[in-house]
């Protein structure tokens, strides 16, 4: 019976069972949905059994694979079946196991071992623990996938004798260990070995190059090191994968040996450590190569220029490395090209202008470099871009319009931080597509061209830093979709469109720093305090006193004591208000500042107990953010620059502050990631009345603390926020990797020791920022204040680590246990002390009652759904995963949570393939 490929819906009827002599059952790429009815796993005639692409669910019926002995072929991928793979008795016929693209859960049962299979397929599901040993007994299996799961441990030694395989995948899970050098003569028959986004360690075997079958090697995104073999002697070779790793060049032996694999198509080593000058032989790859991907290392000189010899390339990815010279003008004969990455290096010289002979160019990044002249006209030839960023360079002249011809442009045009001249064409309205407008801290002049209106699907308008002048311009009105406009620092002058408080999407409006004038709008946007910008406008006013502005005149003294009366009725608000508008500044001074000037850093070491005295106003509460027993962080900004601060006072009257303050800044003085929360200086001093004071100055974070995400209704005067999926996994991924750093990449490690959502800020860019060291603790006597890594131990119920109120050691597992339940709570909503968990329930076995089948059950049910519906099978692939991470790392016995290492992998994983999908 065949009835694939049809669009049948409903469940498998009863009446398929009473067909007689069934042997043939095909019902794949169709609609149905319901159970595996037991009649199939019953019939002893059926061999072939092909239920995939469908959406049925439940569990896999027990009998299905018990005394089976006539099946051949099981398929039952891309469905979304559940629970655990049954144990498997008696299937000596059993050739094909196909279960990949469900969501099924415990381990891999050690029967399979015991069956003849030539195909194990169990890819794309929520399988844990490790790999039986007893895989390697099965005689003649070809294809083991077993990828997109969280296994852990060593991979078995059996598992690299089987001499049968040909198709050997085990990436994106948690497991560790070396490759085994002696694999090239173990796997004869190979041609696929794809072990990413693991944690193998070692080098790679340099017998990989006697396994000449090899097609594809993908080890990329484990923690592989040392150099890379020649493997020039693999003649069918196609894919060579070793990006984000720590592997180093030598002396380039490797690339030079790889111009004999004629069929090599893409060759990615992606962040890594690679350094020395890039030989002039990659220019002798063969014509073949389509990705060439050298991002993300230590690379140094010129751009060989024989790399336009490769003229098949559709992806060239050089950035962040330290390349210098010019842009070699041969780039112009890859007319195949579609990414060209070079940003984040030290490139000179002009734009060639050959650069337009490649017109399917869709992704051309050449920002953060040293590059000069103008912007050659020759890129409106590439009628495909959609992205073009030239940021943060020294370019000069006009903005041609022949770039703006190219209507394609979609994804963004950015061309800040340059030295542009003269107007803004008006064939601006030519980019009805366009999604990112950045022409900020430039030398434009004119007027805002009102063609911009035609852009009607804008999502962000970024145009400060400039001389525009004239009026902002009615065509705005057409912008619809509009989330940000910044017109800072420019010339405009005239009164603020009254259509801005129409813009549903609009969550920050800068419009400060010009020549505005008149009553500012009451209703919209600029109801939010936070999202508004509108200082340095002398001539703007309001109603009322909510904005730090004048109040408008009035003729009539009622109105004056009406004024007054509201004034008197407002006063309340206004410390959250002025709180608010300051941190709007700080959102905008963040947002245009590249680096800091060497003058105000030289400030900056000289701040005084009276500096910090008037930055604060006297430690206002008005200034206070927060406080705690050993200290209170103020906001405030210094006289000698705009840049708001965020500046922690320390108790020292209060027990423990002295030391906070001495373990903060023996953290800060030892540590440097993104992720974590940077100071600026310190102070320690006496105050006026010669008594010690102690002060910190970090950078100011202007999107609080993730608390105030998570809990928007407890923070009251706070405009309520929500986090999307996208942001919670994003914010994960971020706190995942500075605590990576922390244990794995720092020596000795560092424990926080007090992670929870308030300690978890996030900056203008949503990105987090781990703070608060106070309770820090180094795993040595040299630096920690706690020589012996021992008891006392502090925290914040809810997160500290069961073992540490047993008096155990502090260690790396308590941080992973406060990143779990850190992590369950930013999934859904809800403390570790919420009131509902008594009587032994607590977060972690609330979530695990529900987990997996109805993880949608205790999901936060505010999670917007703008990125899918939370509730598909597609969504649970990334939502269950991440359940399982918090599940796992808030395990009550620290022997069973993983280290940071493996979970900042996996949730990079996680975040790759869901801004991949979404």
């Amino acid at each position: 019976m065949d009835l694939s490929n049809n669009d049948l819906s409903g469940k498998i009827p009863d009446e398929v069972g009473t067909l007689p002599r069934l042997n043939y059952v095909n019902l794949s790429s169709n609609s149905l949905s319901g159970v595996i009815p037991n009649f199939l796993s019953k019939n002893s005639s059926v061999s072939v059994l092909i239920l995939s692409r469908n959406n049925l669910s439940g569990e896999i019926p027990a009998s299905l694979f018990n005394n089976s002995s006539k099946l051949v072929r099981v398929d039952l991928q891309f469905n979304a079946l559940s629970g655990v793979i049954p144990n498997f008795h008696n299937m000596a016929s059993l050739q094909f196991l196909g279960l990949t693209g469900n969501m099924l859960s415990g381990s891999i049962p050690a029967s399979l071992g015991n069956t003849s299979l030539c195909s194990i397929l169990l890819a794309e599901n929520n399988l844990n623990g490790s790999i039986p040993e007893t895989l390697g007994q099965i005689p003649m299996l070809t294809i083991l996938d077993l990828s997109y799961n969280i296994l852990s441990g060593n991979v078995p030694a059996m598992l690299y004798n089987i001499s049968s395989l040909i198709s050997f995948n085990l990436s994106n899970n948690m497991l560790a260990g070396k490759i085994p050098s002696d694999i090239g003569s173990s796997l004869p028959n190979l041609e696929s070995l794809i072990m990413n986004s693991n944690s193998f360690h070692g080098m790679v075997p340099a017998s990989l190059a006697i396994m000449l079958k090899l097609q594809v090697i993908d080890l990329s995104s484990n923690l592989i090191s040392g150099s890379v073999p020649s493997l020039g002697s693999l003649s069918k070779l196609n894919r060579l994968l070793l990006g984000n790793n720590m592997l180093q060049a030598e002396d380039w032996a490797f690339l030079t040996s790889l111009t004999n694999c004629s069929q090599l198509s893409w060759l990615l080593m992606d962040h890594n450590v690679l350094n020395g000058s890039l030989p002039k032989s990659v220019g002798n790859l063969s014509t073949n190569p389509e990705r060439l991907n050298f991002g993300g290392n230590n690379i140094s000189g010129n751009i060989p220029a024989e790399i336009g010899n490769l003229v098949n390339l559709t992806l060239l990815e050089m950035d962040q490395n330290r390349l210098s010279g010019v842009i070699p003008s041969s780039f112009g004969n890859l007319r195949n090209l579609s990414v060209l990455r070079l940003s984040r290096n030290r490139l000179s010289g002009e734009i060639p202008s050959t650069i337009g002979n490649s017109s399917q160019l869709f992704k051309l990044y050449l920002d953060d470099n040293m590059l000069s002249g103008n912007i050659p006209a020759s890129l409106g030839q590439c009628k495909r871009l959609g992205m073009l960023n030239l940021s943060v360079n020294n370019l000069d002249g006009s903005i041609p319009s022949e770039l703006l011809s190219v209507s394609s442009l979609s994804l963004g045009l950015d061309l800040s931080n340059n030295n542009l001249t003269g107007t803004i064409p008006p064939q601006i309205g030519n980019l009805i597509n366009l999604g990112l407008l950045n022409v900020s801290n430039n030398n434009l002049s004119g007027d805002i061209p009102p063609e911009i209106g035609s852009c009607a699907v804008l999502l962000s308008l970024q145009m400060e830093g400039n001389m525009l002048s004239g009026t902002i311009p009615e065509t705005f009105e057409k912008l619809g979709s509009i989330q940000q406009i910044d017109l800072s620092k420019n010339n405009l002058f005239g009164t603020i469109p009254v259509f801005f408080v129409t813009f549903k999407s609009l969550y920050h409006l800068n419009i400060s720093y010009n020549k505005l004038e008149g009553e500012i709008p009451t209703s919209g946007i600029f109801k939010n305090l936070s999202a508004v910008a509108l200082e340095g406008n002398k001539a703007l006013c309001q109603q009322i006193s909510i904005f730090a502005l004048p109040i408008c005149p009035t003729a009539s003294a009622t109105k004056r004591k009406i004024n007054a009366s509201l004034l008197m009725i407002m006063v309340p608000p206004v410390t959250i208000a002025l709180l608010s508008f300051l941190c709007v500044v700080a959102t905008f001074m963040k947002g245009r500042t590249v680096k800091p000037s060497e003058s105000y850093k030289e400030t900056m070491k000289k701040v005084s107990y009276g500096d910090i005295l008037k930055a604060t106003n006297w430690f206002s509460p008005v200034n206070r953010i927060s406080s705690s027993h050993t200290a209170s962080v103020y906001i405030g900004r210094f006289d000698f620059d705009t840049d708001l601060v965020a500046i922690k006072v320390f108790h020292l009257n209060e027990q423990g502050s002295l030391n906070s303050f001495f373990t903060e800044c023996n953290v800060l003085k030892h540590t440097r990631h993104r992720n974590l929360i940077q100071a600026i200086t310190s102070c320690s001093t006496v105050d006026f009345e010669n008594n010690e004071f102690k002060a910190l100055v970090y950078e100011f974070m202007a999107n609080g603390n993730l608390d105030m995400w998570i809990h928007p209704r407890l923070h009251q005067g706070i405009p309520r926020r929500v986090l999307s999926l996208r942001q919670r996994i994003s914010i994960a991924a971020d706190v995942a990797s500075a605590l990576d750093y922390l244990h794995n990449q720092l020596m000795p490690p560092l424990i926080h020791g007090d992670l929870k959502p308030n300690n978890v800020l996030l900056d203008y860019d949503m990105t987090s920022h781990i703070g608060d060291f106070g309770s820090a603790k180094f795993l040595s006597s040299s630096l920690s204040s706690n020589p012996k890594g021992l008891v006392g131990a502090t925290g914040t119920i809810g997160y500290i680590a069961p073992e540490y109120g047993m008096g155990c050691k502090i260690s790396t597992g308590g941080d992973v246990y406060g990143f779990g339940v850190l992590l369950l709570e930013m999934l859904t909503a809800k403390r570790p002390t919420d009131t509902v968990f008594v009587n032994g329930l607590s977060l972690h076995t609330y979530v695990d009652s529900a987990f997996p089948d109805k993880s949608n059950d205790i999901l936060d049910p505010q999670m917007p759904h703008e990125d899918g519906d939370v509730g598909n099978p597609c969504m649970q692939k990334y939502i269950i995963p991440l359940v399982q991470i918090g599940l796992m790392c808030s395990m009550e016995s620290p022997k069973d949570r993983p280290g940071m290492r493996d979970v900042c992998a996996k949730i990079v994983h996680i975040q790759e393939a869901f801004v991949e999908t979404f």
